[in-house]
């Protein structure tokens, strides 16, 4: 289980896995804009070739080594892709979510001073529309593939603790930051995730839908391709594709976003055939409730089905996991986050002053991760004030019980008053009350608790299903129902809160 470090370069690790791994397959349930070559099935070795190709492109298209270069595409595997024809000739990709307005995108740019950006059809007007970036700054993705190519490039590398790759936060609180990583620091959360592959012992085939800007796709995929996994790259989500594409392939590992889960359950409930090849499935971001949980293990053909459960944070990478059963469940509290990885990452629960408390008193969760972050770029200082030393204030609040298990209570700044945790009764409501496929607690503008609910598909509210269930519970607003798709979330599907709060305010 403990895999060996090393210094994570995007495009060497591409090219080490093709190598050993040349017919490993992957599939995509769309075409690619950048990469149309591929079809919807190719393997390691054709892939890496046409990267590339596409690395000397971009050189065509100016790009050389240290430059940045903005991906701001489609949410597809090709955002990836590229990024690793980036990285190819010594380039620095920020990943940046499709669904960033123009004027945040203006901050990022300058902030990045001026760099390249390639954008798709789908970001099309908005990149355009971006007025501190020139036309020759400015890379199209379908034009880019037409460019002609007689001799590749040869590959060029930055200095291992150098920035190489930038993703950022979602921007819940603001303009989102920058995050720096350099090989040096993924390298540790490729071991971590690697320590977690080799418990695998069947190579077969991994579906995820995951956010292709988020820190955590390029973990997954670099570690993944590293251990030989066969890939399905998922671009769309719903539900009637989601029933094809697993009738058709019959993934044994799935991974995807806690709300993505939410919304497939109904699934897993109605049709479970669909998902009865599953062994293992894998949830990271952010906790989640118990019933969904179980409701995707019930579907499984398989003995010993598993859920594995990841709290992390972009800037420290993964950092706790729990493994969860059928039997495990049957005792579960869902805030339990499990434990820290030894000698990688491990959390400590501390006051409002840093200072480390006992177990069982709760508090500000800290984070100790060989895989940190560098900083935010060109905000030292913002970066620098949530920093203890070597620990990192994660901006959660939680406790660890007497056996240093981590429970997750709440995100500091959606502390509401008189509610102890509520991730913890957003879970309990989500669990027994079957028909609802969201439950967001958020503050009204006297502070008070204010459910924001959304009803699934299909169902209708039951009102008398719902008071009773908050019988027990500290006193509740009356929900305001949404439509799920009405809720603002962040490229990794986390509820915005606090644009919940300013809207509900504004009213």
């Amino acid at each position: 289980m403990n895999n060996p470090y090393v210094p994570l370069n995007l495009f060497t690790n591409f090219k080490e896995s093709a190598e050993r791994f040349p017919d490993t397959p992957i599939f995509f349930d769309e075409t690619l804009a950048g990469f149309p070559e591929l079809g919807l099935e190719t393997t390691y070795a054709d892939c890496l070739e046409v990267i590339v190709k596409r690395a000397t492109q971009l050189k065509k298209a100016g790009v050389k080594k240290a430059d940045k270069i903005m991906m701001y595409k489609s949410a597809k595997f090709d955002t990836y892709l590229l990024a690793v024809s980036a990285s190819y000739l010594g380039a620095v990709p920020a990943m940046i979510s499709p669904h960033l307005p123009v004027e945040t995108m203006e901050i990022l740019a300058d902030r990045l001073d001026l760099p390249f950006l390639l954008f798709d059809n789908e970001t099309a007007n908005k990149a355009k529309a971006i007025r501190n970036l020139t036309n020759d700054k400015l890379i199209s993705a379908e034009e880019l593939v037409k460019v002609p190519v007689d001799d590749f490039e040869k590959q060029e590398e930055l200095p291992k603790d150098m920035i190489s790759y930038m993703t950022h936060t979602s921007g819940t609180t603001g303009i989102p930051k920058l995050i720096a990583h350099s090989a040096n620091s993924m390298g540790w959360r490729v071991k971590w995730q690697r320590n977690i592959l080799s418990l695998i012992r069947e190579k077969e085939l991994a579906a995820f839908h995951i956010s292709p800007v988020h820190s955590r796709f390029n973990i997954g995929i670099s570690s993944m391709m590293s251990k030989g996994f066969p890939l399905l790259p998922i671009a769309n989500p719903k539900k009637e594709n989601i029933e094809q594409l697993f009738h058709k392939f019959q993934p044994k590992i799935v991974e995807t976003h806690p709300n993505n889960f939410v919304q497939w359950v109904a699934l897993a409930r109605t049709k479970p055939e669909i998902f009865k090849s599953v062994k293992y499935y894998h949830s990271t971001f952010d906790a989640i409730n118990k019933e969904t949980m179980a409701s995707f293990l019930n579907t499984s053909s398989e003995k010993r089905p598993v859920f594995m459960q990841v709290y992390g944070q972009s800037e420290c990478g993964p950092m706790i996991l729990r493994f969860h059963t059928k039997k495990s469940l049957q005792n579960l509290d869902a805030r339990n986050m499990g434990y820290g990885m030894k000698g990688l990452t491990e959390v400590r629960i501390v006051n409002d002053k840093g200072e480390p408390v006992p177990n069982g008193t709760p508090g500000n969760i800290h984070m100790l991760s060989k895989g940190r972050a560098l900083t935010y770029f060109k905000e030292d200082t913002r970066f620098n004030e949530n920093t203890y030393d070597l620990w990192w204030d994660s901006g959660d609040y939680g406790v660890k019980n007497e056996k240093g298990a981590l429970f997750l209570l709440d995100r500091q700044v959606d502390l509401v008053q008189n509610i102890t945790s509520t991730l913890a009764i957003e879970d309990k409501l989500l669990d027994s009350l079957d028909f609802l496929d969201e439950v967001v607690i958020i503050r009204d503008k006297n502070g008070q608790p204010q459910p924001i609910i959304s009803v699934c598909e299909g169902y209708e509210m039951n009102w008398d299903a719902w008071f009773h269930e908050i019988t027990d519970l500290p006193h509740l607003n009356e929900p305001i129902i949404m439509n799920y798709d009405d809720i603002p979330r962040t490229a990794t599907m986390k509820v915005q809160r606090l644009r919940m709060e300013e809207e509900l305010k504004a009213k």
